[in-house]
């Protein structure tokens, strides 16, 4: 199943992307990431959906959300030109392989490595979804301690 990036602008209020989520799940939509942020305007929040399913379940999950009374703007970004970018904060065991091979992988990948323990690495990475799962799956074999991923945030471009 093709993932969607829906962006939803939303009232900035309490209850509200309890609201949302519930609506979502309560379908039987699976979310598969969740983003939720404040924007130029402070009464305005913005919501990057990552959901599975084909062209007519997400059609319907976007006509839907756009019915709610505290949504301003749903948009499928997916097939539009735009930008998307997650965060991953990484935690690498070097014991085994030295920190020599875990930091040249993350180099490939333009990561950062922010924290430096006796037998571990904390390394950062950004960028699209794809290129944050690649990343990982060449830093499993390293033995991998802990993950935190942002989940997607995207923009259209015009």
């Amino acid at each position: 199943m093709e993932k969607h990036i829906l962006t939803v602008l939303v009232e900035n209020r309490p209850g509200v992307l309890a609201r949302i989520v519930a609506h979502i799940t309560g379908r039987g939509y699976n979310i598969e990431t969740l983003n939720v942020g404040p924007t130029n305007d402070e009464s305005i929040s913005k919501m990057t959906i990552v959901i599975p399913g084909d062209a007519a379940v997400i059609a319907q999950v976007v006509a839907q959300l756009a019915k709610q009374i505290n949504v301003f703007k749903v948009e499928d970004v997916t097939a539009k030109p735009h930008i998307d970018r997650e965060a991953l904060l990484l935690k690498v065991s070097t014991r085994n392989t030295g920190r020599a091979p875990v930091i040249e992988v993350a180099m490939l990948f333009g990561a950062k490595v922010l924290g430096v323990q006796p037998d571990a690495l904390t390394i950062q990475m950004v960028g699209s979804q794809m290129q944050v799962d690649q990343f990982l799956t060449l830093m499993h074999p390293f033995e991998v301690l802990d993950i935190s991923r942002s989940g997607s945030i995207a923009m259209p471009q015009f």
